[in-house]
């Protein structure tokens, strides 16, 4: 049963058909990360209609139920040497009044967009400083694309409806194919999370288990050998 079942009609859903295609991972893919800063998981392991009283950028229990998984990910991209791009605010960007979407921010600080401690980065790793909701606006990716020879990407991290789906559009339109991982993208609405994933599934990339994600890139290193 996917995600989105309970949301989606089977009328909708046949509309759809014609949409239908494989997941695909190159030979040089990359993980991108989007926004897994402190900010996302202040509040605590909450129901978001809690966290939110105090904290309106929370995701709550959404976002502490990815940690694990995301980790699981972020480990076997660094087993197989595949390159992680981190995403996250720029804190000019914000003081200055440009932000990803029209939600109020209260409370604020530049460390609330640091990384998430339980997501250590390397120095391998890139990290983004991003002003609107995709990655790719006006910031440095399509040169770190290019420079280290990334030819697909698969995506963990927050808003579904947001920044993750906003920089998933901007992949495929650069035909960078992306793969998200049901269990490493979360989103403080649920149904937001369910629909918008839906549609991307069918229109943008494509939404997989990490099981599966883990068996395409083990077979993607199977096939370099």
């Amino acid at each position: 049963m996917r995600i989105w079942d309970k949301y989606i009609t089977s009328d909708v859903k046949s509309m759809y058909e014609h949409y239908r295609s494989e997941p695909r991972i190159g030979a040089r893919p990359c993980l991108l990360l989007i926004d897994l800063y402190n900010l996302s998981y202040k509040g605590g392991n909450l129901p978001v209609s809690e966290v939110i009283k105090t904290n309106p950028s929370g995701c709550g229990e959404h976002a502490y139920r990815a940690i694990e998984p995301t980790k699981k990910l972020i480990g076997l991209f660094r087993h197989h040497n595949l390159p992680i791009i981190f995403t996250t605010r720029d804190w000019e960007a914000h003081t200055g009044g440009t932000h990803s979407t029209q939600r109020q921010r209260k409370n604020i600080s530049e460390a609330d967009y640091d990384i998430y401690a339980e997501f250590p980065l390397e120095p391998s790793d890139t990290l983004i400083r991003k002003s609107r909701a995709s990655v790719f606006f006006n910031t440095e990716l399509d040169d770190v694309i290019k420079a280290q020879g990334i030819d697909s990407i698969v995506v963990g991290g927050e808003s579904t409806s947001g920044c993750v789906r906003a920089s998933v559009v901007d992949a495929y339109s650069r035909s960078l194919p992306p793969v998200l991982v049901e269990e490493c993208v979360f989103d403080r609405n649920p149904i937001s999370h369910a629909i918008n994933l839906f549609d991307m599934h069918h229109k943008y990339g494509h939404v997989t288990t990490l099981d599966k994600a883990t068996q395409l890139l083990d077979a993607r290193v199977g096939e370099k050998l």
